[in-house]
């Protein structure tokens, strides 16, 4: 479980580095990171700066936290995030999440780079997360709970908040981005699944599967931060076409698709 001493250690090492204060957090996934060079007055902390931090080993990711201003918002980007299958604890995986809310932000926006399980969507699509199904079989909130951090059972009824996700529709609606809604599963990789496994993960309802966003949305409800979650459907996962995955080729899709990205984040961030 996240402790507090090292939580509130964390939160002054960033805020003696910066004097803006971020009211949303943004983790940006493989590919996606551009986003956070448009952040003006930007201070950068590489991770391995900062106290208590893991240090990402991820293909696709910059390792570092950006402070700024963003469309009129102050906010904190993460560019590269802890993954469970490189190693990490959950607890590492998650901590960000911790140290975020410690810094007094409520909102958080929780992007990745995924495969399409529905048939009907195409890779290049962004997908609004309106669920998620953990396959992992654990949960980061496994531990002695401590109950300044959370209530000890929390209700997910209500992860990926209802509110953002209209004022996401609206916005892609004028910025005329079309925008898929599903479920995310959440697999723990670093191997892409079988095409069984895909099969699997249809019948149970998912519309998409990655290895991440889900350990911290459960964390970031858990520390009642509204959430986001934003995938860019880069493949169809495996089975569907017949031919076999490649990283390279989801990082070169995520890059293509990152201009609607961006603009979607924006208009969101605007609007929040």
């Amino acid at each position: 479980m996240h402790n507090m001493q090292d939580i509130k250690e964390t939160r002054d090492f960033i805020m003696s580095k910066t004097d803006h204060r971020p009211v949303i957090w943004m983790i940006l996934g493989s590919g996606l990171g551009s986003l956070a060079d448009d952040i003006k007055d930007a201070i950068k902390i590489p991770y391995s700066e900062i106290p208590h931090f893991a240090k990402s080993e991820a293909i696709g990711h910059a390792n570092e936290l950006v402070i700024g201003e963003l469309n009129g918002k102050i906010v904190a980007a993460m560019k590269g995030r802890f993954h469970y299958y490189e190693g990490y604890t959950l607890d590492e995986v998650t901590f960000p999440v911790r140290v975020m809310k410690a810094l007094g932000i409520d909102n958080v926006i929780i992007t990745n780079a995924c495969g399409a399980v529905n048939t009907s969507f195409s890779p290049g699509d962004l997908m609004l997360i309106t669920d998620h199904i953990n396959l992992v079989g654990t949960n980061p909130l496994i531990g002695p709970n401590n109950d300044e951090l959370g209530t000890r059972f929390p209700d997910l009824s209500q992860v990926y908040n209802k509110d953002l996700r209209a004022i996401a529709s609206k916005v892609a609606n004028e910025q005329n981005i079309p925008l898929q809604q599903g479920v995310y599963a959440w697999w723990s990789g670093p191997t892409y699944e079988t095409p069984a496994e895909i099969r699997m993960i249809r019948t149970l309802g998912a519309d998409a599967v990655g290895m991440s966003t889900v350990p911290e949305a459960i964390v970031a409800t858990h520390g009642g931060m509204k959430v986001l979650g934003i995938s860019c459907l880069t493949n169809m996962a495996c089975g569907i076409l017949d031919q076999p995955l490649n990283h390279d080729e989801v990082i070169d899709i995520a890059g293509k698709v990152r201009v609607k990205f961006v603009e979607l984040v924006k208009g969101v961030l605007e609007a929040i």
